[in-house]
C-alpha cells in the first residue's frame, strides 16, 4: 500500500470579501455539514459530465421498503481529513424530508442505494472504455429533474497535472466519511461523501462520493467525484458530475450548482432538502465486492 498523500488546510486567497464570508460560516454539525473548510490534495483527471437522458432498463428491481434494509447504516470508521467538516453516521440523516424511501438494486444485485418513494431511477448505456458488467444509473426527482449517476467499470485513469494559472481555490462545505470498497494508493484518502465548490466568475458546487484528493494549496482545476474501486473491478463515480470545474460565463452550468457566494452554499448544504435526501442517498450506497 502507498502512502496517502497528506492534506494540510489551505490558505484562503480570494481577499477581503471572501474572506469575511468564510468567517461568518464558521461552526460545524455532527451530519457533517457546516462552514466551508480550505483544504489541499492533488490534482483531478478529466471525465465527462454525466447524461440525464435515459430509458428505464426492464428488469430493473427497486423495492417498496420504506425503511432501510439490515445493515445500510455506513461505518463511521473512517477519519475525517484534517480540515474537513467533522463527520458522522449518515444512514437517517437529519434534515431529509423524503417520508418514505425504497431501496433500488440493478438485476443483478451487484449495487444498491436508497432513495426517496416518488424518485425514479433509470439505466442508461455505460460509456465507450468502461469495463465489463459496468453499470450507468441516472437518479432523477419525482418530476424528472436531474439529480445524480452511479457509474461503475470506469478505467482507472491517472491525475493530470493543472496547466499553469488553471487551478482556482476551492472550498469543502460537507465531507462525511462512507464506508464503500476502495483502493488505497497515492493521492487518496478515505471515501467521503462531499460537497465541494470551486472558485470561478461565481462559486460552482458539486456533491458526490470521493477518495482522491482535491488539489495542493487549496487550489485545483479539477474536483473529481470517482472511488479508486478494487483491482480488477475499475474506479466508480457516484454523484451529480464526475469532475466539477471552474466554468466560463458561456458554458453550461447545470448539473453544477452556481452561487454566488460562500454564505448561498453553505444554506444549500445546511438548510436544503435536497441535499439532505440526496447525502441519504449517496451514503447508503453498497457495492457487491
Amino acid at each position: 500500500m502507498m502512502r496517502r498523500a497528506a492534506l494540510r488546510p489551505g490558505v484562503l486567497r480570494s481577499g477581503i470579501a471572501l474572506a469575511m464570508a468564510a468567517a461568518a460560516l464558521s461552526g460545524c454539525s455532527s451530519d457533517g455539514k457546516g462552514a466551508p473548510v480550505w483544504t489541499a490534495g492533488s490534482s483531478a483527471a478529466d471525465n465527462p459530465t454525466p447524461s440525464g437522458s435515459a430509458s428505464a432498463t426492464p428488469g430493473a428491481t427497486p423495492s417498496g421498503s420504506a425503511s432501510a434494509p439490515p445493515g445500510a447504516t455506513p461505518s463511521g470508521s473512517a477519519s475525517a481529513p484534517p480540515g474537513a467538516t467533522p463527520s458522522g453516521s449518515a444512514s437517517a440523516t437529519p434534515g431529509s424530508t423524503a417520508a418514505a424511501w425504497k431501496v433500488f438494486s440493478d438485476p443483478a444485485k451487484t449495487v444498491s442505494f436508497e432513495v426517496p418513494q416518488d424518485w425514479i431511477v433509470q439505466s442508461v448505456t455505460p460509456g465507450p472504455g468502461t469495463l465489463p458488467g459496468a453499470l450507468k444509473l441516472d437518479v432523477k426527482d419525482a418530476k424528472g429533474g436531474y439529480l445524480a449517476t452511479l457509474q461503475t467499470g470506469l478505467p482507472p485513469q491517472t491525475a493530470a497535472a493543472c496547466p499553469r494559472g488553471a487551478t482556482r481555490d476551492y472550498v469543502v462545505v460537507s465531507s462525511v466519511p462512507v464506508d464503500v470498497p476502495h483502493r488505497d494508493g497515492e493521492g487518496t484518502i478515505d471515501p467521503h461523501v462531499v460537497f465541494r465548490v470551486i472558485k470561478g466568475y461565481k462559486y460552482f458546487g458539486s456533491y458526490g462520493i470521493t477518495n482522491v484528493v482535491g488539489g495542493t494549496g487549496g487550489k485545483s482545476c479539477g474536483l473529481q467525484n470517482v472511488v479508486r474501486g478494487p483491482d480488477g473491478k475499475g474506479d466508480y463515480s457516484f454523484g451529480d458530475l464526475t469532475v466539477l470545474r471552474p466554468l466560463a460565463p458561456d458554458q453550461k452550468v447545470a448539473p453544477a450548482k452556481a452561487f454566488d457566494t460562500l454564505g448561498q452554499a453553505a444554506k444549500y448544504v445546511n438548510e436544503g432538502s435536497e441535499f439532505a435526501n440526496v447525502q441519504r442517498m449517496l451514503m447508503s450506497l453498497r457495492i457487491k465486492n
